[in-house]
């Protein structure tokens, strides 16, 4: 651990008056207390907000959710994004599953290694609303890491050397890993693995492996905040420079921004509801409960293009 966020960002509570919250760690991080979520009114919703671009990423315990209520939930965010890796549950396009059963021995797990999500899509989601349904008893953790705060930590010279830098994100390397790791099968990462050997790709993974380039310095547009955008899964380039001249620029941005100092780390527990800001953070999951069955369901809300 190379330096702490101590006077760089407070995590402490705005001042509510219809929401209650407890910070989960120093750098980013925060709970929703006693509260449903699908049941906020107007009020309670506008400080759920708040505290959601403020803390990067707020968490809900105990909650009584559908599919429905889920996508309602969202919708008040904005529209429903674009999802890069499924068709949604049936009935209901827009709410995805994240699965693993139990016998399955894949060396890889959706959502592994450090990652924004979707950002070789040309508008990637601002939002990600994730629900839990059945948990291991142990494993299964998400980790996030604040974009803003590493962002703010770097160098003048450092901040200025990257300003005008646009990051290439692709699919490419991470559909590489799920076709060496994955047993095939029917979650977003098994589907991945089923191109093995496929003489065509669909024009749909084309279009993803082809990619987009984004600012690696973004402006938030509600807060006005400046972040980091870049992540080691899913970055594989900078616009304008060769491989050997961007890799060490992408490694060391990756490191410093991934770097415990500024994290949080969530234990999952059944019927939980946590919500990111894609814009301001990058998280990953772990491979870490083999033999047990993990559910959850995501949705996501429609981000701008970056700038």
């Amino acid at each position: 651990m190379r330096l702490h966020p101590t006077g760089k960002f407070d995590n402490h509570p705005a001042e509510y008056r219809h929401i209650r919250v407890r910070p989960l760690g120093a750098a980013m991080g925060a709970e929703i207390c006693n509260l449903q979520a699908a049941e906020a009114t107007e009020a309670q919703f506008e400080e759920i907000r708040h505290a959601l671009f403020r803390h990067k990423m707020i968490y809900f315990r105990g909650q009584r959710l559908t599919h429905e209520s889920q996508e309602a939930f969202s919708l008040r965010f904005g529209p429903f994004a674009e999802d890069a890796y499924t068709q949604g549950v049936p009935g209901h396009r827009n709410v995805h599953p994240l699965i693993k059963e139990a016998d399955d021995p894949s060396k890889m797990v959706f959502g592994e290694g450090w990652h924004t999500d979707s950002p070789f899509l040309p508008e990637p989601p601002a939002i990600t609303v994730l629900r839990s349904v059945q948990i291991p008893p142990f494993g299964g953790d998400t980790t996030w890491a604040n974009s803003a705060l590493a962002y703010i930590n770097l160098s003048d010279t450092y901040r200025r050397l990257i300003a005008d830098l646009k990051v290439h994100f692709s699919l490419r390397d991470v559909l590489r890993a799920a076709q060496d790791a994955v047993q095939v099968g029917d979650s977003p990462i098994g589907q991945l693995a089923a191109t093995r050997g496929a003489e065509k790709l669909s024009e749909s993974l084309q279009r993803k492996i082809t990619g987009n380039y984004h600012p690696m310095v973004r402006t938030h547009p509600v807060t006005g905040e400046k972040a980091l955008y870049v992540d080691p899964s899913y970055g594989i380039g900078i616009e304008g420079m060769y491989a050997e001249e961007s890799a060490p620029i992408l490694k060391y941005l990756t490191d410093h921004l991934t770097q415990p100092a500024f994290a949080c780390r969530l234990r999952w527990e059944t019927n939980m509801l946590a919500l990111w800001d894609n814009r301001l953070c990058v998280h990953q999951a772990y491979n870490d409960y083999q033999g047990y069955r993990r559910e959850l369901y995501r949705t996501t809300v429609r981000g701008e293009k970056p700038a």
